[in-house]
């Protein structure tokens, strides 16, 4: 299949001679050169998000690990504006091209009919002409790796309503209105709390609202409203803000040794409680784990194998793509009760909303 032919079969017997050869003491595995080439595109920001661009470079860092592949790494502009040309970039130079976010949607759409011989994928969106009937991909060398992220906030919800002493919890959006998306985390962290306790109240405010798309970037601003939530009578707070997480957690801290009182925050995407700041990674209740990583691992393993999928790939809860986080163990006597609702979702006797019922 185009400029990757061959790739897969060559890749068989590269595994099959590094791991059959040589000293039968020596354990040691080297991954096969598969000569695969990846671009992976951030979002804006770029690395260092402690959220969602940080968890797709461990997924090509694995890739590099384990199979061998070769990569570089690019970031848009502080507005984005240069997204198009950082992806015809990548297409001139790589075999397989992923793009975080799905703001790169038209982007790529344009690119990947003009690059036919490389192959695309993009996080967030599933990559699908809805202007067709049924929606197709928008070609058979573009694939969008969605997430049932409204499956993995019902955990965390469940886990927020568990622990809070209160009864008062609040939802921060990074950004509102765009297809959805962040409404998605919102309406299943409503849910799982509300499985636990009809009556509890929750809270929630976006930091901007789209076309503004600062809400990503905005740490001051997300304190400022984890801060007026606290003081409203929330004791943890669910985040689903990129960058702007930490400003969370800072109030979280702020909040405890002013009042004496511990609140806790709640991260999103990695495990925040390994990539925040040492002094606030106490006052991580949990994280719903949202695996980039995997997807991107995945998609590159399987252009490696010629499996390839054009069009919408989701990773749900069955597959691990969404879950929740126990490090720290501050909600290891509550994980029975999650993973029975886990257990519920996967065999479809929960279904969890995706919009939410809560005003903003």
């Amino acid at each position: 299949m185009r400029k990757l032919l061959g790739l897969a079969a060559t890749f068989s017997v590269l595994v099959l001679l590094s791991t059959n050869c040589g000293d039968k003491e020596d354990t040691t595995t080297t991954p096969a050169d598969t000569g695969l080439s990846v671009s992976l595109v951030f979002d804006v920001g770029g690395e260092g998000d402690q959220s969602f661009n940080d968890s797709a470079a461990r997924g090509i860092e694995r890739a590099e690990a384990e199979l061998g592949i070769t990569y570089t790494k690019l970031t848009p502009n502080q507005d984005g504006s240069d997204r198009k040309d950082l992806i015809q970039l990548a297409a001139t130079d790589s075999d397989l091209v992923i793009a975080v976010g799905y703001l790169f949607e038209t982007a790529v759409a344009d690119t990947a009919n003009e690059n036919p011989e490389t192959l695309f994928g993009v996080v967030d969106t599933e990559m699908l002409d809805f202007e067709s009937d049924p929606p197709q991909p928008y070609g058979d060398n573009v694939s969008g790796l969605v997430f049932t992220e409204h499956e993995g906030s019902f955990l965390v919800g469940a886990a927020a309503a568990l622990k809070s002493r209160t009864g008062t919890i609040g939802f921060i959006g990074g950004v509102a209105n765009i297809g959805g998306l962040i409404e998605k985390f919102q309406a299943g962290y409503e849910a799982g709390a509300r499985a636990v306790n009809p009556d509890i109240t929750i809270l929630s405010k976006y930091i901007s609202e789209a076309p503004d798309t600062t809400g990503w970037e905005a740490a001051d601003r997300a304190q400022d409203i984890a801060l007026s939530m606290y003081q409203e009578g929330a004791d943890i707070i669910y985040h689903a803000a990129g960058g702007s997480g930490a400003g969370l957690f800072a109030a979280a801290k702020k909040h405890s040794d002013t009042t004496g009182s511990k609140v806790w925050g709640i991260g999103v995407d990695s495990d925040q409680y390994h990539t925040v700041s040492p002094e606030v990674k106490d006052y991580v209740l949990t994280s719903m784990l949202k695996r980039v990583d995997t997807a991107i691992f995945e998609l590159i393993k399987s252009t490696i194998e010629d499996t390839y999928q054009a069009g919408a790939v989701t990773y749900d809860l069955s597959v691990g793509g969404v879950d929740y986080s126990t490090s720290g163990g501050f909600i290891d006597d509550i994980v029975e009760q999650l993973d029975d609702f886990k257990t519920r979702i996967i065999a479809d006797e929960i279904d969890v909303p995706t919009v939410p019922e809560t005003e903003n």
